[in-house]
């Protein structure tokens, strides 16, 4: 996936990086990323050392940029990063970002019934006005982190930014994307101590963004 997100990048722009955060993977994965880092001066690796969350990933990918765009993704290639091609030409001077949403989700049917209930909870909870508030599969500004500060350690923090960017005035374009089986690995996620976290994690950030809106203070 590092080798295809380089491979289409060239043929977008030249002046580009690719972030990997290695969110304390116990596997083979810091070897392999260590090789592609020394072999691809444009790849930089971010370690680490214990698993912090997707949220923690996230951020600590972010605050690592550069460039004046940022675009994210999933590292377990169930989007097609060479898509990013569709998303850089509606990111016009009147949008702030652009967010992909699948034209459908290839899962087993109990994580599609389970991300279709935590889609509609999150849209109608937070008032979110995308059409897929948890694809993975965004370009944005990085100016618009000057003005929104990210918190969340784990999977909210999805639903987090997009709250955030809508709350700051962001214009947001939507682009059709794929979504494909996972070929290697098994989600973090589905599983009853994970979705446990996740619902407290959630009724916190409710409070803080809807009841509190600490964020605009």
């Amino acid at each position: 996936m590092v080798l295809m997100a380089l491979a289409t990048l060239r043929n977008l722009t030249d002046d580009y990086e690719v972030i990997v955060v290695n969110d304390g993977s116990s596997d083979y994965t810091a070897e392999i990323l260590k090789e592609l880092e020394r072999n691809q001066p444009c790849v930089k690796v971010v370690k680490h050392n214990e698993n912090r969350g997707y949220g923690a990933a996230l951020i600590t990918g972010i605050s690592s940029c550069s460039k004046d765009l940022i675009f994210y993704t999933d590292g377990d290639a169930q989007y097609d990063v060479r898509e990013l091609a569709l998303l850089l030409p509606n990111l016009r001077e009147d949008v702030e970002w652009v967010n992909g949403y699948r034209i459908s989700r290839s899962d087993p049917l109990h994580r599609r019934i389970i991300g279709r209930i935590y889609h509609w909870v999150a849209k109608i909870s937070f008032n979110l006005r995308l059409r897929d508030v948890d694809c993975d599969f965004r370009l944005m500004r990085r100016a618009m982190f000057d003005r929104v500060r990210l918190k969340s350690q784990d999977g909210v923090i999805c639903v987090e930014m997009i709250k955030k960017f809508q709350d700051a005035g962001f214009r947001a374009m939507e682009v059709p994307v794929h979504h494909y089986f996972r070929a290697y690995g098994k989600s973090q996620f589905f599983n009853f101590q994970r979705i446990f976290h996740i619902v407290v994690h959630f009724t916190r950030l409710w409070w803080e963004l809807i009841i509190i809106k600490s964020h605009r203070s």
